[in-house]
């Protein structure tokens, strides 16, 4: 495992993390036992980052984390997100109704302070407003937080985050089917030292290319009752692609790969072969899925010439189908 700077500190965490999603059984089932193997097996391969929320599950991914760590403590990162909780979403955002849920977070993850609080794609509304980020400073001056970063849908809102002073890591959905962020908002966030955490990198399992357009999902999972934004916004259920369309374009995509290696491989790399991603965190459901990711940082970097093949075939054929702010 190879460790990247992130944030202003410049704190060193695996360039690897794992997304902590599925913990709280929004992808299906996921025991509490199978919950720990596969946290055990990421920390067994080096990976030191989990990124969480306090929603996954209504706090199970934050319970199972806090319960694993409390057993077995290890120096990890544990990043959590709020401000997508009923009590505050979409329209009742007060500085009370944050520090609650805060002070839960702080509950089931079983610590004095939280190691980094992202605004969980929270309405645009609210962030230009500003009030949110003056709240979360004063919990970091209170020392129940570290640090705060946010969580955004489109590029706009992560350019109106990087003017926040203090801003430590924006979360942003980075994959070979969706490359915007490439345009602007990485130099600037690496300028500011701002880290950034990828997110969707496989585009909800489309880049595994393991699917067919007559793959079916459960009902409790997202990608079957959010994969046209019926639930919350579209990007995040295959990147914003209509399904049928990117199980085509994955298919093409195969054609790309590099012998020796598989088109997971492929999609990952290529996401950490941006010097300003300080950390990609794709999930596991299982624990053998999070000692192949966390593989990917010893593989080599793709070449240049792939690179500019990508780029060509995101903009010739995948962006014009991307639904959903971006």
């Amino acid at each position: 495992m190879k460790y990247r700077n992130f944030g202003p500190d410049q704190i060193k965490i695996s360039e690897v993390g794992l997304g902590c999603w599925q913990l709280g059984g929004n992808w299906g089932s996921v025991s509490d036992e199978e919950a720990k193997k596969i946290i055990r097996s990421s920390v067994d391969n080096g990976i030191t980052f989990f990124d969480t929320a306090d929603v996954y599950g209504g706090g199970r991914s934050e319970k199972i984390l806090g319960n694993y760590f409390k057993e077995n403590p290890t120096p990890v990162f544990i990043a959590t997100k709020v401000g997508r909780s009923g009590n505050l979403y979409p329209n009742n955002y007060t500085e009370q109704g944050v520090r609650n849920c805060i002070d839960d977070s702080l509950n089931r993850l079983q610590t004095d302070s939280l190691d980094l609080v992202q605004l969980h794609c929270i309405p645009t509304k609210v962030m230009q407003k500003g009030e949110i980020f003056n709240w979360l400073r004063a919990l970091k001056a209170e020392g129940k937080i570290k640090n705060f970063g946010a969580s955004v849908e489109s590029m706009s809102e992560a350019l109106l985050c990087l003017k926040q002073k203090d801003l430590y890591s924006l979360q942003i959905i980075f994959n070979i089917f969706r490359q915007k962020p490439a345009e602007q908002v990485l130099k600037i966030a690496q300028e500011k030292k701002v880290g950034i955490i990828a997110r969707v990198p496989l585009a909800s399992g489309l880049l595994s290319g393991k699917f067919s357009k007559s793959s079916q999902f459960s009902a409790t999972d997202h990608r079957n009752y959010n994969r046209d934004g019926k639930a919350f916004n579209v990007g995040e259920t295959f990147a914003g692609l209509p399904f049928n369309k990117g199980v085509e374009l994955a298919e093409e995509l195969k054609n790309t790969v590099p012998e020796n290696m598989t088109l997971i491989q492929m999609a990952l790399r290529w996401i950490l072969d941006f010097d300003a991603v300080s950390v990609v965190i794709p999930g596991a459901t299982t624990p053998v899925q999070s000692v192949e990711n966390a593989k990917i940082s010893g593989l080599n970097s793709l070449p240049s010439e792939l690179h500019k093949q990508l780029f060509d075939f995101y903009n010739l054929h995948v962006k014009q189908h991307i639904r959903g702010p971006y």
